[in-house]
């Protein structure tokens, strides 16, 4: 199990990735945060709006036993990438990395790998 700056800097030698943070949804703060270039205060609470909306959609469309494994947002020249923690319902990492050097696929791997080690 990893704690949270570990779990950042695990993150943060994603190739491409420029900041990542652990953000708690309930309240829209910022647990921990790592890299520079995007204001993560404002960008986790915006995307707590985000997956608040996301989960709200959910349950209006009645989808039993599914539940969100990242929620993906593409940019000009980003990605961002938001997953809610399983093991921690409320909290959920935030990656952002810059689509011409990053691997997509690799990316939400490692940040799966990342949420599943992760000790709050």
């Amino acid at each position: 199990m990893a704690n949270i700056q570990d779990s950042l800097a695990n993150l943060m030698s994603i190739d491409g990735c420029v900041a990542a943070a652990l953000v708690d949804a309930n309240s829209g703060l910022v647990l921990g945060k790592a890299g520079s270039g995007i204001d993560l205060d404002l960008a986790g609470a915006g995307n707590t709006e985000v997956v608040r909306a996301k989960m709200k959609t959910m349950k209006s469309l009645g989808l039993k036993g599914e539940g969100i494994e990242d929620i993906l947002i593409t940019l000009t020249s980003q990605y961002h990438i938001i997953r809610p923690m399983k093991a921690r319902e409320g909290l959920f990492i935030y990656v952002v990395l810059l689509k011409d050097r990053a691997n997509l696929a690799l990316a939400r791997m490692k940040t799966a790998d990342v949420e599943k080690d992760l000790s709050v």
